[in-house]
């Protein structure tokens, strides 16, 4: 006799049990790695304070932003683009794409493990050919430290590409009793949205980030995390001096230009070629 339907959906289950468990010791590995605060030697701004030497600092000259744009048509099959700006003039600088189809299932939670791989090929091609517009400072379309787990996208690329990084998130992830609407209160709470920064304060007493209304012609804010070596604080100076609209232009320029490029090449399939699983360390 064959198997029964029950027996075939309890493998099912197992099998979906066991592989959540294994991304799930994964990312607390990973989560063991993770820096929360500055840890890079260049300055922000040329009004900061020299290094403890008394040399002046090398200043935050390129930034990377970060985003993968899929065809609609075809969910699995996936951009990935990596643009690096000159945090002077927010200009473009450099750009690199990779096509590539996703075999990789979305697990919630762990988003990670579906579009790193794609993201991080881009930045080891720019390290491999020594590129001299590497990014010292990477932002990512996704959350950082406002995660279930507290370990985003931004989070786990941070620590493979051993880049500070930082999460943009576009909606708020509800953590910790973190809503849209709480967050909205709370802006209306200040008597005027000109205020531009409310601390995402969950039930726990923890700072997950910052809500940023970073555009005076957008009421909607974008929600500012850790990703990895870089501070809160610095993050949002950062994210401030990035943005021309609502969304900081490094990650606006990725979107856009992965958009453009999937469209361009979508028929092109020698460009397309197979997602390798994220290694888990």
């Amino acid at each position: 006799m064959g198997d029964s339907p029950d027996q075939g959906e309890d493998e099912n289950f197992a099998s979906y049990h066991q592989e959540w468990a294994n991304l799930l010791r994964a990312q607390e590995s990973l989560k063991e790695r993770l820096v929360l605060e500055d840890d890079f030697s260049w300055g922000i701004s040329s009004q900061e304070s020299p290094s403890e030497d008394g040399s002046a600092r090398e200043k935050l000259k390129y930034i990377g932003g970060v985003d993968i744009s899929f065809l609609k048509k075809d969910p699995s099959l996936a951009c990935g683009a990596l643009v690096v700006l000159d945090s002077d003039t927010l200009n473009v600088v450099h750009e690199e794409f990779d096509v590539a189809r996703l075999h990789v299932p979305y697990v919630p939670g762990f988003l990670a493990f579906r579009e790193a791989p794609i993201l991080l090929g881009l930045l080891d091609k720019m390290k491999f050919n020594a590129h001299p517009f590497y990014p010292q400072l990477l932002m990512v379309d996704g959350n950082g430290l406002l995660h279930p787990r507290g370990l985003g996208l931004a989070c786990h690329l941070g620590i493979l590409a051993n880049l500070p990084t930082i999460g943009i998130g576009k909606n708020l992830h509800h953590v910790d009793g973190l809503t849209q609407s709480k967050v909205r209160r709370c802006f209306e709470a200040s008597g005027t949205y000109d205020e531009d920064l409310i601390p995402l304060i969950g039930k726990s007493g923890k700072t997950w980030g910052m809500a940023m209304h970073s555009s005076h012609s957008s009421s909607k804010p974008i929600y500012v995390s850790i990703g990895h070596r870089i501070s809160l604080g610095s993050a949002i100076m950062i994210v401030k001096s990035s943005c021309k609209y609502r969304i900081p232009e490094p990650i606006r320029q990725a979107d856009i230009r992965s958009k453009a490029f999937l469209q361009e090449f979508q028929g092109v399939t020698n460009l397309v070629k197979p997602s390798h699983s994220l290694p888990y360390s």
